[in-house]
């Protein structure tokens, strides 16, 4: 039966919404499609056919053995015979002993270990996943550990949706995934196209059917990408980094400012969030003696000023404590003093600023910690 998808290796182009067409799949694989795309690739396969086998993998994890309820067995050999359903290994599992949280290592087909974690919300049952969109990272942001490891590669389509399958398949009963935070390893925006598709396939309402509204990709800051982010997922809430407000010492801290300067971010993020109405979030770690002054926080007043202004709207503020990175750690967490006194000075802005809880630092699953362990078994072997 003849199907537009002869060549295995060939890109196919997928449409991604807003007139792009970003995301190319090399090889396509069962998880990092949706049911559209597959009738795509094969037409002669029926939308509720597509529908009925992803929504079933996406489920449980596996092919079934026989063409089940609904799928015709002519459609159902094409899929099994020509897309692959292609897993990550899960390498350990590592739950918090001070909170519920749990860190997941997953192993790569070419033997790279990313790590995910599992963060339990207040409401009973749910539960958010911070995933990881590549092997390592090159923005060298100073208080983070996975700028240690470097580059490393991105991640496909299917590597990042199987942190979400997986971890979602070991949820305590009942659970269930209410949201995905790009906060893991990795620039996100680095590897936009293959973030941009994973969205696609985790919001769809057959496969996991997660509003998104309630996934976040966090960013340093990458200019370009960001405004491709915000055009194609126009419901996604985008997070920035800030580190410093002042440009000369937020280079410092974040070498991505030397060429994308924050404050051109913030203006495209509240552009978006001027249209959308979903207030971009400010993720802002403090840093003792480094960027908790009051000083500096009068200057992040002004850029969050600038942001109001332009947005007609305010944005959410979250202030992170520094987590330990490892040997040689640079920094050290702000006093518990300092830090509620910042957050009170920027509180006076009528801005929503919440301090918020990083936990599972005694697995190194806390903000900024994943890739603590990972320098040598991140490594090709």
């Amino acid at each position: 039966m003849a199907s537009r998808y002869q060549q295995p290796h060939k890109h196919n182009a997928v449409s991604v919404g807003a007139g792009y067409t970003t995301h190319t799949l090399h090889t396509p694989t069962l998880l990092s499609i949706t049911p559209n795309d597959l009738t795509d690739i094969f037409p002669s396969i029926d939308p509720q056919e597509a529908r009925r086998i992803l929504s079933i993998i996406h489920r449980t994890g596996c092919l079934p053995n026989h063409a089940p309820a609904g799928v015709r067995r002519d459609s159902f050999a094409i899929i099994a015979r020509e897309i692959p359903l292609r897993k990550l290994k899960i390498v350990q599992r590592i739950p918090s002993s001070i909170d519920p949280f749990v860190k997941y290592a997953f192993q790569t087909d070419d033997n790279r270990i990313v790590e995910s974690v599992r963060i339990p919300l207040e409401k009973p049952g749910r539960f958010v996943v911070c995933v990881s969109s590549q092997t390592g990272c090159a923005m060298g942001c100073a208080f983070c550990a996975t700028a240690r490891l470097g580059a490393g590669r991105n991640l496909d389509t299917w590597e990042i949706v199987d942190q979400i399958v997986q971890i979602r398949h070991e949820l305590p009963s009942p659970g269930r995934i209410h949201g995905v935070v790009f906060q893991g390893m990795g620039e996100p925006l680095a590897n936009a196209r293959a973030v941009i598709q994973t969205i696609r396939v985790l919001t769809d309402s057959s496969l996991q059917s997660i509003d998104g509204r309630a996934i976040t990709v966090s960013t340093a800051g990458m200019l370009n990408p960001l405004n491709l982010i915000l055009d194609t997922l126009p419901k996604t809430r985008v997070g920035i980094s800030i580190g410093h407000a002042d440009p000369a010492r937020r280079r410092v801290l974040m070498p991505i400012e030397a060429s994308n300067p924050i404050a051109s971010v913030l203006d495209a993020a509240a552009d978006h969030a001027k249209v959308s109405r979903i207030a971009t979030m400010l993720s802002y770690t403090l840093l003792g003696g480094v960027n908790d002054s009051d000083d500096d926080a009068d200057c992040f007043m002004s850029l969050l000023s600038r942001y109001v202004k332009r947005a007609d709207m305010a944005p959410r503020v979250s202030l992170i404590a520094y987590n330990s990175i490892g040997t040689s750690d640079p920094f050290v967490a702000s006093s518990p003093e300092r830090a509620d006194m910042f957050r009170k000075r920027l509180g006076s802005m009528s801005i929503p600023v919440v301090r918020r809880y990083s936990g599972g630092s005694d697995v190194a699953a806390a903000c900024g910690q994943l890739g603590m362990s990972l320098a040598k078994a991140n490594s090709p072997s």
